[in-house]
């Protein structure tokens, strides 16, 4: 039988040539994308095929408390982990050996757990092939990189760069303010190379210590799968130099947002051809009805695209965020934008969702409107040809609005599962009333002496 670790992929295998692996980490992403699981020696990890958790990790909020369970009793019954060895990945920021290993969750008598993020985009890939459709993503990740903030209470700051000075806001494509942090991307690219995974480009964006890292294009779960391994290694090189990295929507008052655009492109699996270009390169009709489907539907995406508070203080006009859905070739303004490429790489960039988002819910969100789209054969609006910053708001403008659309968009819930929207109503809406009870300081400031 051949051993588990001839399975894994060669990046892996490289990191551990010569060397004896010390543990596994075995993992799943739970609603809010934390990796959630366990350590094992290796010794016992080879043992064994299977593991269990118990499923109310995906009731758990991004606080740590517990949300009702849309089902009725809380019973945390047992999901069984079984190892997916190609997501097989170092850990190089370990003291010893260590590799991570993304898990399929499943029930007890084998089904997908359909409230595991990762099931749900898997799902809404799957509704793609049924259709002889592969779709095909290249996603682009902004964060920022901050000063170590240990006291909430605090506002966020920039980091210290290497000249003594704080790094610079409004320096967007700046080689010199990249540079100012550059051992902190040193070891990002370190970190990407031992676990396989190959960044197409860093630049830096216009907040403060932002930056932007884009992958190539390809299958939705693989580069879902990349992202979630992204924000951990992002985090662990940013604090072997004595800074935060940071995923917020926007962290810092007064700069930019933090955005995770999505491109997509749909690939006839018979032809291989692109579904967006005809054979004599022009757009096709399927190329509007997916941008229809993501002006109809991407309202009621808005709750996964922006999860949080924090996420709708990130759509405000002329700081480079969509506040509606317009579209538009070669037009950052809009919500929706047609890059310039030859036929074969035609393909829509959604610029609504914000790095905040679990990376597996908002691609099979993103992806659900387009297919929604696809399957309706309606045609969009006119296209944007000026500043679509100059129209009128289409967005929610909070999280409660959000999951009121979501709520009431059937065809969004059924793409992507009637019991995985409701649970995911259900946490979000525990956070939204936590939030709530929280008072502050422009409150106190304003509020307290003026009333």
């Amino acid at each position: 039988m051949m051993n588990w670790i001839d399975r894994t992929p060669a990046a892996a295998r490289e990191y551990l040539d010569g060397r004896r692996l010390d543990e596994v980490e075995c993992i799943v992403a739970d609603i809010a994308g934390v990796a959630r699981g366990k350590a094992m020696p290796a010794s016992k990890f080879a043992r064994q095929d299977k593991f269990y958790l118990p499923n109310s990790i995906f009731l758990q909020t991004i606080t740590g408390e517990w949300a009702d369970n849309p089902a009725g009793a809380f019973t945390e019954p047992d999901m069984i982990l079984t190892p997916d060895f190609s997501t097989a990945s170092a850990a190089p920021w370990t003291a010893d050996w260590t590799l991570q290993i993304i898990h399929d969750a499943t029930d007890q008598q084998g089904n997908p757990v359909p409230i595991a993020p990762r099931n749900v985009l898997k799902k809404v890939v799957g509704l793609y092939e049924e259709k002889g459709w592969k779709p095909v993503v290249a996603p682009e990740m902004e964060f920022f990189l901050v000063a170590r903030n240990t006291d909430p209470n605090q506002p966020i700051i920039p980091p210290m760069g290497r000249t003594g000075r704080r790094a610079a806001a409004k320096q967007a494509y700046s080689m010199s303010a990249v540079d100012e942090y550059g051992k902190v991307i040193d070891d990002i690219y370190d970190f990407a190379e031992a676990q396989g995974f190959e960044i197409d480009g860093i630049l830096q964006e216009g907040g403060a210590g932002q930056v932007e890292i884009n992958l190539n294009h390809g299958d939705p779960v693989a580069l879902a799968d990349e992202m979630f391994f992204f924000k951990r290694l992002i985090r662990e090189a940013a604090l072997r130099h004595d800074c935060f990295a940071t995923f917020m929507a926007k962290p810092i008052e007064g700069e930019p947002g933090s955005a995770m655009h999505i491109h997509h492109s749909i690939v006839d699996m018979q032809s291989g051809k692109n579904l967006f270009s005809d054979e004599r390169g022009r757009e096709t009709p399927a190329f509007l009805h997916f941008i229809a489907g993501m002006q109809r539907h991407l309202p009621a995406a808005i709750a996964l695209l922006a999860p949080y508070v924090n996420s709708y203080r990130r759509y405000v006009p002329d700081f480079a965020a969509p506040i509606n859905l317009e579209w538009g070739r070669d037009n950052r303004t809009t919500g929706l934008r047609v890059p310039i490429s030859g036929p074969e790489a035609r393909r829509v960039e959604n610029r609504l969702a914000g790095m905040d988002c679990n990376p597996y819910l908002g691609i099979a969100a993103s992806l659900a409107c387009g297919y929604l789209g696809l399957i309706s054969g309606e045609s969009p609006r006119a296209e944007c040809l000026g500043d679509a910053y100059m129209s009128e708001d289409e967005l929610p403008y909070n999280l409660g609005d959000a999951l009121d659309l979501m709520s009431e968009n059937e065809a969004m819930r059924g793409v992507l599962g009637e019991e995985f929207t409701a649970v995911y109503e259900s946490v979000k809406r525990n956070e939204y009333k936590e939030f709530l009870q929280v008072i502050s300081p422009w409150e106190r400031e304003h509020l307290l002496l003026n009333v």
